[in-house]
């Protein structure tokens, strides 16, 4: 199976084959497997690794005094996590397992052979953390300005999309595997009020989760209800832009 980070990197850039076999280096030069439920690495802690997802679902996201959690994002297969980690001389959030996980561990030294090998690749990475930041901003705004109603839709949206972006949506369907409290803490809502709107879309016809599958039969519709433009999410590259002057 293709590299998931190869196929969301070439919907902004067409990448030659020393690139690819550079990043898919970086996908099986150290391998970890992490169960459910299980950090990653924890606040506070010294990064000393990019993790690049593989498989299964991570979060980010921060634990207040009080013992309650707010997830601030949620890493899909393909994702990165923090490519300007090393900046860092310890952790202001923390990294978790919500389903098991496959990750690979990206050195220090193979992420700068990465950034120094081709201006196209370069710019590839770079866009992902521009990307990063994108879903970032409107989370905040998603939390801050929409409803409970158009929050719960615009994040089914996100996560819809973003793995239409590495082929892993089939006839409509997408994996969810994440439960009503993890999407709780994702909103700023409560678990109930989460169940109560997953069930006034259901009940419209908008979307059908189950057996940790989510199926979204007309996605416009969703879009349309959630006010969701998924422009933030820079998919519409298809690996033409920067092609004419690399």
């Amino acid at each position: 199976m293709m590299n998931p980070l190869i196929r969301k990197l070439e919907r902004f850039t067409r990448l030659s084959d020393a690139d690819k076999r550079l990043l898919q280096q970086a996908a099986t030069a150290r391998i970890v497997n992490y169960d459910t439920h299980q950090d990653i690495i924890a606040e506070g802690e010294e990064p000393t690794d990019v993790n690049l997802i593989l498989g299964g679902w991570v979060c980010r996201y921060k634990q207040l005094a009080d013992g309650s959690r707010q997830i601030m994002s949620f890493l899909l297969p393909g994702d990165l996590c923090d490519l300007n980690i090393f900046l860092l001389r310890r952790m202001d959030h923390a990294l978790a397992t919500l389903t098991p996980v496959t990750v690979a561990k990206i050195s220090r030294d193979l992420l700068q052979q990465m950034l120094n090998a081709d201006p196209r690749l370069t710019r590839a990475l770079w866009w992902e953390v521009l990307v990063t930041a994108a879903i970032h901003r409107e989370w905040l705004v998603n939390i801050g300005r929409r409803t409970a109603r158009e929050r719960v839709a615009h994040l089914l949206c996100e996560i819809y999309f973003r793995q239409e972006a590495v082929g892993r949506v089939r006839d409509a369907r997408c994996e969810l595997p994440i439960t009503q409290v993890e999407l709780a803490d994702a909103l700023g809502l409560s678990a109930v009020h989460v169940n109560r709107t997953l069930r006034e879309l259901r009940v419209a016809g908008l979307i059908d989760w189950r057996d940790k599958t989510l199926a979204i039969p007309d996605p416009a519709a969703l879009a349309a209800v959630a006010r969701f433009d998924p422009d933030y999410l820079h998919l519409d590259f298809e690996g033409e832009r920067f092609d004419a002057e690399c």
